[in-house]
């Protein structure tokens, strides 16, 4: 719940004197035609006011009595009936300033992010100035008029999904152990842009540093408190606000001011939640906190399901002490910029993703999160389980070649196929718990119970490749234990962009592929027999050549299956890498025994793509690898 924000009477120690306040105005396009004099007459009406996070500084509909200015701290901009934010607000823009101006009421609410200052023009102060400088009106209301005219032909900028601070709490019992942080801040350092003005990359603000920042007798409550940080913000990229092991006023001051909550425990300790991690539930949304658990060095994970219990977090992340690789993971998540694999349904065809796999990795990429439908599930769980692409072939050789999982007719009392084969390969192949993985994956499927799409982030590995796998009508669906009724997830989303993207922020190597061109069938549909002529030519061996050339019955499934796949493209954005290798015409979606010749072919063709000077492959390569190596050596202030 957000609470309406209240003035705050503000000491003159804490608060912009007059030459700060017309500095800021300075910087403002809606003031930039000011006279100094005039600048000087407005700076002397503002009240400064202090705000706390989650507090609503305007709501929508509210009659527009001031206008802020923001001095520290952000905001986030929303609309009745929309989901998300639509923008933020940062340091020197103004609030509210159009209903203001204009006389109307409220077109939007503005929360803040985080602790904050801003300072407020009172409406009476302002009809007051203007009746003493008559041409103070007439600046303004053309710069607002300007304004205005931009903003109707130009789309609101979506919120940066970046943070800049982030508080670090301890989740369990255990104290959080300061190497980590440490290496954290590091890690950051080598991840930030290059700046352009002298600064701090990252900072480690713990309690001692956070007090030595104060005025003497400043309480961590106070405004002068929330503009220190906030400086500090201003001249760093990242701000690591370390909290204590209990929760003080330091600890809370560390959560208020974050853009982030990283919840660090040890994996192996007591997961019990700690007051840090209730205070941040309270104050926080979900999508602003993380789980990271560590471990002292890489092993296999079991029991991460105890740590999930009773927590809401945006996602949860394994980091081995001993592991650079995780800790820059970690990083990428923090800044926005990790890289995920997304792979389609498709039969057979999925082993082209194997291919293309293995080319990535060739050329050095490393991927922090996956997921897929249906086939695609099966290789991006089985890639996530660390799995070489050599061994990933060997094992579809062996469970659809070898093990015929997918041709073991059965009555067809609740499928075509006996999925007891199937279920036994995939359980061998995917043991676990999706919760236990180092790296984040998710599979979809369709809820024919509730008519939607799943997205599993937990539970059993295996259950989860089978849900996102249930070809309807070929294998009987997979039932939950609460009772949901799930089928392949290529009847909602065959190529779950969204749901990645709304996982996370950055890019995307997406793996499709090209339909094979069979569009055109040489078969008479009067030649199709009845059930008796049907059943009496199959059994006569000289009768059976006679039975018309048409598709069977898998094959029209599978393609009615994908016959909305191309939809999936409005979803891809700048930074997403959509592959689509060629698949040979006379291949379908059930030749499980072509799968080594189609990992050759789509590996082939992805290590051609991207070693081609200007393909969009190799510009997406090049983007990436640039990212990973920017700024490699920077030291850590702490």
């Amino acid at each position: 719940m957000t609470a309406e924000v209240r003035p705050t009477d503000v000491t003159p120690s804490t608060s912009p004197q007059g030459e700060g306040r017309e500095r800021l105005l300075e910087g403002l396009e809606i003031f930039e035609g000011l006279s100094p004099e005039q600048r000087t007459s407005l700076a002397a009406e503002l009240s400064a006011i202090p705000v706390r996070r989650g507090e609503v500084l305007v709501r929508q509909g509210d009659a527009a009595h001031s206008m802020f200015i923001v001095v520290s701290g952000r905001f986030s901009v929303s609309l009745e009936g929309r989901p998300n934010a639509i923008c933020e607000i940062g340091p020197g823009q103004p609030i509210g300033e159009i209903a203001f101006l204009s006389g109307g009421c409220r077109t939007a609410t503005v929360t803040a992010l985080r602790d904050g200052l801003v300072l407020r023009l009172e409406r009476a102060d302002f009809d007051s100035l203007v009746a003493r400088s008559p041409a103070l009106w007439r600046v303004v209301t053309t710069a607002l008029a300007r304004r205005l005219a931009e903003f109707n032909v130009a789309r609101p900028a979506p919120p940066d999904p970046r943070p800049r601070t982030i508080a670090v709490v301890r989740a369990g019992m255990a104290p959080v152990p300061l190497p980590f942080v440490v290496a954290l801040a590091e890690t950051l350092s080598r991840a930030s842009q290059p700046r352009k003005v002298r600064g701090r990359r990252v900072q480690v603000i713990d309690h001692a540093r956070a007090r030595g920042l104060l005025p003497p007798g400043s309480s961590f409550d106070s405004p002068a408190a929330t503009a220190a940080f906030n400086d500090l913000e201003r001249q760093s990229d990242f701000v690591v606000y370390l909290a204590n092991d209990d929760l003080d006023s330091w600890s809370d001051k560390a959560i208020r001011q974050a853009d982030i909550v990283l919840e660090v425990g040890m994996h192996a300790g007591d997961p019990r939640l700690s007051p840090l991690e209730l205070r941040a539930a309270e104050l926080m949304p979900t999508g602003s906190r993380r789980l990271v658990l560590l471990h002292p060095t890489r092993h296999t994970i079991t029991g991460t399901r105890r740590w999930l219990a009773g927590r809401s977090v945006a996602m949860h992340h394994h980091v081995a002490l001993d592991t650079a690789g995780d800790l820059a993971r970690l990083a990428r998540f923090i800044k926005g910029t990790a890289i995920g694999l997304i792979a389609c349904g498709g039969g057979a065809l999925c082993t082209a993703q194997v291919g293309l796999y293995q080319a990535l990795d060739e050329a050095g990429v490393t991927f922090d999160m996956m997921g897929g439908t249906s086939g695609g599930s099966a290789m991006t769980a089985a890639f996530a389980l660390g799995r070489t692409p050599r061994e990933v072939d060997a094992a579809v050789h062996h469970m659809f070649v070898t093990r015929r999982a997918m041709r073991r007719l059965t009555w067809p009392r609740y499928s075509l196929i006996d999925h007891k084969r199937f279920d036994e390969q995939l359980a061998t192949y995917y043991g676990g718990d999706i919760e236990d993985l180092w790296l984040p994956f998710f599979a979809v499927s369709t809820n024919l119970s509730r008519y939607n799409l799943s997205c599993h982030r937990t539970g059993s590995l295996w259950s989860a490749v089978r849900a996102s796998s249930s070809i309807p009508v070929l294998l009987p669906p997979y039932y939950t234990s609460e009772g949901d009724m799930l089928v392949d997830g290529c009847l909602l989303d065959n190529v779950p962009i969204k749901a990645m993207h709304e996982l996370k922020s950055g890019p995307n190597v997406v793996m499709s592929f090209a339909v094979p061109d069979l569009e055109r069938f040489d078969v008479s549909y009067d030649a199709i027999p009845s059930r008796g002529d049907l059943i009496a030519r199959s059994v006569n061996p000289f009768a059976r050549k006679s039975l018309p050339d048409a598709p069977g019955l898998m094959t029209v499934l599978m393609r009615s299956l994908m016959a909305n796949r191309q939809d999936f493209k409005r979803h891809l954005t700048d930074e997403d890498l959509l592959m689509v290798p060629p698949v040979p015409d006379d291949m379908s979606f059930l030749d499980w025994h072509r799968h080594s010749e189609l990992v050759e072919l789509s590996c082939d063709w992805a290590r051609r793509e991207l070693q081609r000077d200007g393909s969009a492959m190799r510009s997406w390569l090049d983007d990436v690898m640039l990212d990973r190596t920017r700024n490699a050596v920077t030291a850590v202030d702490g």
